[in-house]
């Protein structure tokens, strides 16, 4: 997997002053995998200042858990690995969670499919909700694709 900053533009990405503002991390596409960059997006948040039950500790968690829940469930290629790119402005109010995949022609929907009872759909809603802004970018240099949302953090 290449790094996770090959796609990103320099006017939606936060600032990076300080190489201790940006966390990135490879997790197999499991279930497994996912949990571990939830959890780990979760202490980077506290070691970056936001503690565990804050709002945006919390925020951060929940985008960083849907996020890496679709890349396992759709973006999963055996023997491939997923992404998380965590990146904190120079002035610490915004977070940008970054998930990668190598699945670039399974492209999320912003919308719930119209099941009213189905067991997914529905978390991208919740991140559109609570993200300022979110959206999709290729991998350049790479096969896939990288989910990305940006988070306020007061």
């Amino acid at each position: 997997m290449t790094p996770l900053d090959n796609n990103l533009s320099s006017d939606t990405v936060p600032r990076v002053t300080d190489l201790r503002a940006a966390l990135t991390l490879r997790f197999s596409s499991t279930p497994r995998g996912a949990r571990l960059a939830r959890r780990i997006a979760s202490q980077q948040m506290a070691a970056w200042g936001w503690p565990y039950g804050t709002e945006a500790n919390d925020t951060v968690e929940l985008i960083t858990a849907e996020l890496a829940a679709n890349a396992v469930t759709h973006g999963r290629v055996p023997g491939r690995d997923a992404g998380l790119r965590l990146v904190r402005d120079a002035d610490a109010r915004h977070v940008r969670v970054e998930v990668a995949d190598v699945r670039g022609e399974r492209l999320p929907l912003p919308e719930p499919d119209g099941r009213p009872l189905a067991d997914g759909g529905r978390g991208l809603v919740l991140v559109a909700t609570l993200a300022e802004e979110w959206g999709v970018a290729p991998r350049s240099g790479a096969p896939g694709k990288t989910v990305w949302a940006v988070v306020a953090c007061p």
